[in-house]
């Protein structure tokens, strides 16, 4: 019988989080195995291939700053990097580093049980197993897809497509396509979609906030510019909100307290730059309703300017706070909906009656379709970590410990589950941040703790329930502080269905590194190390 293979660390998922743990795990001795679902590094940048999939963080800051030469020999081809160029950009990072050769593809963790005999985690895949000392969660926050069971669904005979899990064979052309969905992937896809579609209806619950992007090729300039001083910027940008941004600075001016020229004049100036520069136009917009109030309706305005038919203005200008909910960057979205061939259905009231087998009910009108697309977004921030059958200490499962919503110590660990890390996980800033910004500073986190455990001669590090359970109540006491909680976004896990309601980032970036900084130097104050 062949004995279970034994590792130090184990880490699930070879996106971005995976690749540079492996890689500074290597580097301190550590023997380390990736585990894999997909074929190939990149994790949602492998599989979110959907028509305009593109990140909304400018590229030069959306890659990693541990290696200068890698910062250096990299050039992105535009502002903001499309799917296909990020996937190249893991790949070249994967082989770069050699990283291939301990990262196990086209496998899928099933489960992992703690040992406390031998205080080891005993990990299964459906191509056998690993006995690990430690397990890191990579799995990323937005990766677990969220597909509704409308009812009829399974009738349809067209393609249903999900946009998480994008066929390379997919060709919309002269097609009649139903897009459920107004959330950032949809605002990516609907553009392109309608440019090759026959007819394309857009089922709309919410409508979201949009600026524009202004994607373009990259300044060769500005390239040249962030290069000779990356370090520079890399520093500047960790000490902005959301980790990145630097570049157009955040205003501590009040929306409310500026003169109104004033006020529509840098909101106009910061919709001209294009992207998350927009958010940083004012201090109070997710913190004072009134504050918030004045720059949603500048964006309204914009709407209202740019749809041509009045009625379909209105059902695209949203009513929730601006922000409080991902807000979106596009490229001629608005303006889709002055084609012909573009239709906004209203879905706010009963939502989709059913699906038929030529099209999809609404309100009792059946709008005939050939395609669905599902851009419904992700089960967030938990919904990797509790696919996987995970069970601690004294066999309580991780579904148990996260019934009622996450309990999670600086984002990075769970009591009664030892020597196990959650990558970028609730409780963390994470998703409102740069996710790369985020994913080092908890790689490097990890790593030094698992040198603490070395060098004091430690085998088990793990979150106590006091301490998670007072982390819980600091995000939940700081989020309370904002905007963020008055909608029902996927930061409260709102578009699952029996998901608990609970709202998992913490706002507030520099606090939170500075924060797990005095953990560590504490000698891991809220941990219980033997």
């Amino acid at each position: 019988m062949d004995r279970t293979p034994e590792i130090d660390v184990l880490v699930v998922g070879a996106g971005f989080g995976g690749l540079f743990l492996l890689h500074r795990l290597r580097g301190l001795g550590l023997s380390t195995v990736v585990v894999e679902t997909g074929s190939d590094v990149g994790g949602t940048w492998y599989w979110n291939r959907y028509p305009g999939a593109r990140c909304d963080i400018e590229s030069l800051e959306y890659s990693f700053s541990f290696d200068e030469e890698l910062q250096q020999e990299w050039h992105w081809s535009e502002r903001y990097a499309a799917q296909p160029e990020i996937l190249d950009y893991a790949r070249h990072v994967a082989d770069r580093f050699d990283l291939r050769r301990d990262i196990r593809f086209d496998t899928r963790v099933t489960g992992a049980v703690w040992d406390d005999t031998v205080e080891r985690w005993q990990v299964a895949t459906d191509a056998g197993g690993w006995s690990a000392r430690f397990v890191v969660m990579a799995t990323g926050t937005l990766s677990a897809p969220n597909a509704p069971d409308f009812p009829g669904l399974d009738s349809f005979a067209g393609r249903v497509l999900h946009t998480a899990r994008w066929p390379d064979d997919v060709d919309l052309t002269g097609r009649r396509v139903a897009v459920v969905g107004t959330g950032s992937t949809a605002i990516q896809a609907i553009p392109l979609i309608a440019e090759v579609a026959d007819e394309l209806y857009v089922l709309q619950r919410t409508a979201t906030y949009s600026v524009p992007a202004r994607n373009g090729p990259l300044d060769p300039a500005v390239e040249a510019a962030v290069k000779a001083d990356y370090a520079g910027l890399r520093a500047r940008d960790r000490q902005m909100p959301g980790g990145f941004g630097s570049r157009f600075g955040w205003n501590d001016a009040s929306a409310v307290a500026t003169d109104p020229a004033e006020r529509d004049a840098e909101l106009e100036r910061r919709w001209r730059i294009g992207g998350f520069a927009f958010l940083g136009a004012f201090a109070d917009v997710i913190l004072d309703p009134a504050a918030n109030e004045l720059v949603a309706d500048f964006v309204r305005r914009k709407i209202r300017a740019t749809v041509h038919d009045p009625a379909t203005a209105e059902l695209l200008c949203p009513t929730q706070p601006i922000a409080c909910k991902r807000m979106c960057l596009d490229t001629g979205y608005y303006e889709t909906f002055n084609r012909p061939n573009v239709h906004l259905v209203d879905v706010s009231g009963a939502g989709i009656e059913r699906i038929t087998p030529g099209g999809v009910v609404v309100a009792g009108v059946e709008y005939a379709v050939d395609t669905i697309v599902l851009a419904t977004g992700f089960d967030a921030l938990t919904g990797a970590v509790m696919r996987v059958d995970l069970v601690g200490r004294d066999g309580r499962s991780i579904r148990d410990a996260w019934s009622a919503g996450p309990v999670n110590l600086l984002g990075l660990a769970v009591p009664d589950f030892p020597n196990l890390f959650v990558l970028t996980g609730p409780g963390s800033p994470s998703v409102l941040t740069n996710m790369i910004v985020s994913i080092e500073e908890h790689v490097e986190w990890i790593a030094e703790a698992l040198v603490h455990l070395r060098d004091h001669a430690c085998s088990v590090i793990e979150a106590t329930a006091e301490a998670a359970d007072a982390w819980v109540d600091h995000v939940n006491l700081v989020a309370s502080f904002t905007l963020y909680p008055s909608c029902n976004s996927w930061y409260l896990g709102a578009n699952v269905a029996g998901k608990p309601r609970v709202f998992m980032p913490l706002p507030g970036f520099p606090a939170y590194v500075e924060r797990c900084r005095d953990v560590a130097r504490s000698g891991y104050e809220g941990f219980r190390l033997s």
